[in-house]
């Protein structure tokens, strides 16, 4: 679903509008070129995310500071660690200023201190009214950073609502060995 909405995929039937720029965190390390060092990379994520140049220089140290790779970031990203890669990722898609963020469980990778420095960055988004969609199997991040769920199960709707709610709906589809997906 968020490849349809990032316009990877198309959809088999209906249609997704989106509006605004999207910039989509999908996998760990997608999009990224390892035999390129982090810089390079930065400018290629970026400039595929609709960033010209200059405006990749004027917020590159931004992203740079962001992901705490400052001594990381001449090196090939082949070397860099999992949590490297999501930390260089993350920077970028936030420093783009998105309209719609997308997040698919890679905020599970990292240290403690750098998920909670991509969820103050989250509810920055949300304040100023962004779009974030999140997909996760954490009832513990859908409960912080969400105020609405959706979970589904074989492409399905089966419960939209406040986060306990649908939390309760997702377990329900599992323990009748069903298997959801929850936003």
């Amino acid at each position: 679903m968020l490849k349809c909405i990032a316009g990877i995929l198309q959809p088999t039937s209906g249609q997704i509008v989106v509006r605004g720029q999207v910039a989509a965190m999908l996998e760990l390390g997608a999009g990224f070129q390892p035999e390129l060092s982090g810089r390079d990379n930065i400018y290629l994520n970026a400039s595929l995310l609709g960033l010209s140049r200059r405006d990749i220089a004027r917020r590159f140290d931004d992203i740079v500071a962001f992901a705490e790779l400052e001594d990381f970031i001449d090196n090939q990203v082949r070397f860099y660690s999992s949590g490297m890669y999501v930390r260089l990722g993350f920077a970028v898609a936030v420093n783009v200023e998105p309209d719609v963020l997308l997040i698919d469980e890679v905020l599970a990778v990292g240290d403690e201190r750098f998920q909670e420095k991509c969820l103050d960055r989250i509810h920055e988004f949300q304040t100023e009214g962004r779009t974030i969609v999140v997909v996760s199997h954490s009832a513990a991040m859908l409960r912080q950073i969400c105020d609405r769920v959706v979970v589904l199960e074989n492409g399905k709707v089966v419960t939209v609502g406040h986060p306990d709610e649908a939390i309760r709906a997702f377990r329900d589809c599992l323990l009748a060995g069903e298997v959801p997906v929850a936003l």
